[in-house]
């Protein structure tokens, strides 16, 4: 008898003690994603600040001293990162690949910031060699450089199956993608170096455009989402190899904005213009936004931040759920675009 209520008494102390047990590990998952909720909101909302965050790669006191370069220039969110650095005091080295659309961008800044330089370079980002490197690294060791924005980029001129992409295209899209952003990364770091060990109240930026279409793997993009996933661990790796000079790297990653690329033409919650996007980049810059899980990288956008916070905490990035929804979403824009080409035959 006395054996048995031991044994009743010891089963009722275990049930508590692991009803215990669960509910201290519940009230710690959830104080984590609380923890990550408040880093979000932080980071979105009270961190960022537009002009404090670009002053640390310029003097203040001295407008247009010093120089930005901007590549992929003349067009959606390269244009509007000009012209946002224009607007701050920076000079900016205009990198494209048509001289007319270069020229005439140059002339439309100084007309309206008179005090600025904008230079152009001409360069066909798919054909970058080892003799160009060493002409554009000998161009802009001319220049106070501080800023570099990796912008240019290329995709898919529809969602296509890898086996039916054309060597021509994701030839093209590693070239420009991966093989022209470290060339011409490699060509301006020695000018970044030696603007910033001049002047001790500067640091350097390095700031290269990813995309969801790389932290969601993206199926019926694959050549596209492998070129920027491998831009976000170079990005990340770099950015250690550089703290030293006070060069700061940084991977944007970015869902939709209206632009050539996403030939989205209307603004939306989640799809916002340019403009929008690239204020919210140098709000954010050095922050996190919305890539609370990856070192060096920020989603800065508010709505892509809580879209990126919300598939990384519920489901994750690379979840075989969310990859099959993401497989749905390009099959649908690849019929879509199908028809289109089909009624213009």
């Amino acid at each position: 008898m006395i054996g048995l209520e031991n044994n009743l008494i010891s089963k009722y102390i275990n049930q508590i003690t692991s009803s215990k047990l669960l509910a201290f590990v519940g009230f710690i998952i959830i104080l984590q994603k609380l923890y990550k909720v408040i880093r979000l909101f932080l980071n979105l909302c009270v961190l960022g600040n537009y002009n404090k965050n670009l002053q640390v790669y310029n003097n203040k006191d001295k407008s247009y001293k010093y120089y930005a370069l901007v590549t992929g220039c003349t067009d959606g969110i390269g244009l509007e990162y000009t012209k946002q650095l224009a607007s701050k005091g920076y000079n900016v080295i205009l990198l494209s690949r048509t001289q007319e659309k270069l020229e005439t961008l140059s002339n439309e800044l100084k007309q309206e910031y008179p005090e600025g330089n904008f230079p152009i370079y001409v360069l066909n980002c798919k054909n970058v060699d080892e003799e160009e490197t060493a002409k554009l690294a000998n161009f802009v060791k001319n220049y106070p450089l501080t800023v570099l924005i990796n912008n240019v980029g290329l995709s898919h001129s529809i969602p296509t199956p890898f086996l039916e992409t054309t060597q021509e295209e994701w030839r093209s899209i590693i070239d420009i993608n991966c093989i022209a952003t470290l060339a011409i990364t490699q060509s301006v770091i020695p000018s970044i170096k030696k603007t910033v060990a001049s002047d001790p109240k500067l640091r350097g930026l390095i700031l290269t455009m990813g995309s969801f279409g790389a932290l969601f793997p993206s199926p019926l993009l694959a050549t596209y989402s492998g070129s920027k996933a491998f831009l976000q661990n170079w990005s990340m790796a770099m950015n250690r190899e550089l703290l030293k000079y006070k060069i700061d790297t940084n991977l944007v990653l970015s869902y939709l904005v209206t632009s050539k690329m996403s030939k989205i033409r209307r603004s939306s919650l989640l799809i916002p213009t340019p403009k929008q996007f690239v204020r919210s980049v140098f709000t954010n810059l050095n922050n996190h936004g919305g890539a609370l899980e990856r070192y060096a990288t920020s989603t800065p956008y508010w709505s892509h931040a809580i879209y990126h916070f919300l598939v990384q905490e519920l489901f994750g990035c690379y979840n075989g759920m969310v990859n099959l929804i993401n497989f749905k979403f390009h099959l649908s824009i690849r019929e879509r675009a199908l028809k289109k080409k089909a009624k213009q035959i």
